[in-house]
């Protein structure tokens, strides 16, 4: 029998594929398409989750291929400034085409051990108390002890689980491709940028090799989203915006994108769990889409492997849900309300005047920054204490950075007095005895997806939260 199945070879099941190996768990990744997407839907990461590949020790293979690119303008494409000294090593956004990230996971999880089944469609499933069987279009069944779906908005594996979807549906669409243009770039920017003045779901960049993104509002709401919009779409809606069609043509690949807003009323049913789009769609404003799923998959890893290696506290798993729900909450909240300030009617353009005199105060601009780029996300783990719950950053200690020391996917307890142990926990906790001038704890608790479990300098309140997150032993 198999440890985990994941559905679905995106960046989120890959992300998963890999945290699930490197606990040494057995996974069989199936994804319905023969080869991955060419469709460069997400542009880049955001700051935790360029985190969490350091605290991996990948980030370098993503840092090398992409471009660093300021944080200004991320929310609703208001122009701002990003402000001073973020919390975190990585203050800007990581460019780099969502073909290339997936990529880049799929080489890391197959370096890890995973298997990766393409034209693998689900079809099917049943579970039990031990087990969840998986059918499969071509009349396969497998048996694991949990499936995880990461198979997209549409997922296949949620509705099989009888997991509802509630939320509001699309009311504006956009057409989203890459081809080239008829005319010069220094003759198409001009244009391009007199629209975006108001026209903020609009826009032309130019991706190399002659190939430019075209992004432009849709007519209306497709009956079937499922139809790809054609070059005539594009030029179309082209003229109707910008005045000219540019002279568009050999499209490379052309989709379309609508605003829908939804979540999954649970993440779990049973043995089958559901992460990133297959849990939550939302708007692309602000680039959250990618780095959210990222993150649900980095929170989920090792507590599956807990519950694989039998040493989950019976509690572990339902942390998942109460923990990464609220989060995505958040995303929907915050690019529903970046729709309505990218609207061009003269009641959103009034509101949107106002917000951009808001986010002139360097208060207003840090909270929406680190909301976009995740770093301010905290876990009600029960505590009073701020630092329980949230990311840590990446301590410089007397011996290199905290993050460093996080590659294998263990709980860290960074002890900063030495006269606190780990006992018998030290094959799920590495005990580092070093200080950090950044550091002002005497200690504390570090879960392997790098959120603060405890902080503090009693042993006994040590060993509660030992065993709570790591388990009796």
């Amino acid at each position: 029998m198999i440890d985990v199945i994941i559905a679905g070879g995106g960046p989120t099941g890959m992300m998963l594929a890999g945290e699930l190996r490197l606990h040494g768990v057995g996974v069989v990744l199936l994804e319905r398409d023969p080869e991955p997407t060419k469709v460069v839907r997400a542009l880049g990461m955001h700051a935790r989750s360029i985190e969490i590949l350091d605290q991996r020790g990948i980030v370098d293979r993503f840092l090398a291929l992409g471009t660093k690119h300021p944080l200004a303008g991320f929310f609703a494409g208001i122009e701002k400034p990003a402000p001073d000294r973020l919390d975190t090593k990585y203050p800007h956004t990581l460019g780099l085409p969502q073909p290339v990230t997936e990529r880049l996971l799929t080489e890391h999880a197959v370096e890890m051990g995973a298997e990766i089944r393409r034209s693998c469609e689900v079809v099917g499933l049943s579970q039990d108390s031990e087990s969840v069987s998986v059918s499969l279009a071509d009349g396969t069944v497998l048996r694991a002890r949990y499936l995880v779906g990461c198979d997209g908005g549409r997922s296949t594996v949620r509705k099989l689980a009888g997991i509802d979807f509630p939320g509001e549906p699309t009311r504006v669409e956009t057409l989203l491709g890459e081809m080239g243009i008829g005319v010069p770039w220094d003759e198409a920017m001009p244009i391009m940028l007199k629209v975006r003045e108001t026209q903020k779901r609009f826009g032309l960049a130019p991706f190399g090799e002659g190939v430019y993104r075209v992004v432009v509002p849709a007519e209306g709401v497709s009956e079937d989203r499922a139809v790809m919009p054609t070059l005539e779409d594009f030029r179309s809606q082209l003229v109707r915006i910008a005045g000219t069609d540019f002279g568009v043509h050999s499209p490379r690949w052309m989709s379309r994108f609508g605003d829908a807003t939804r979540q999954a009323s649970r993440y779990r049913s049973g043995r089958v769990f559901l992460a990133g789009d297959a849990a939550h769609i939302h708007p692309p404003t602000g680039g959250q889409g990618l780095n959210l799923g990222l993150q649900d998959a980095f929170n989920l890893g090792w507590k599956l492997a807990a519950a694989v290696h039998g040493w989950a506290p019976s509690d572990l798993l339902d942390s998942y849900e109460a923990e990464r729900h609220p989060v995505a909450e958040e995303v929907l909240n915050n690019t529903r309300a970046q729709i309505e300030l990218m609207k061009v009617e003269p009641g959103p353009q009034s509101v949107r005047r106002l917000f951009t005199e808001l986010v002139g105060f360097e208060e207003v601009n840090r909270y929406l920054i680190e909301k976009i780029i995740a770093i301010s996300v905290r876990y009600d783990l029960g505590s009073e204490n701020d630092l329980v719950g949230r990311r840590i950053g990446d301590l410089a200690l007397k011996e290199g950075g905290l993050y460093d020391r996080m590659h294998a996917g263990h709980g860290i307890l960074l002890d900063q007095t030495g006269s606190l142990s780990v006992g018998a926990w030290a094959d799920r906790v590495d005990h580092l005895v070093d200080v950090s001038e950044e550091l002002e704890a005497s200690a504390v608790l570090v879960r392997p997806d790098g959120h603060v479990a405890w902080v503090g300098s009693d042993q006994e309140a040590l060993d509660g939260e030992l065993a709570r997150w790591f388990g009796e032993v």
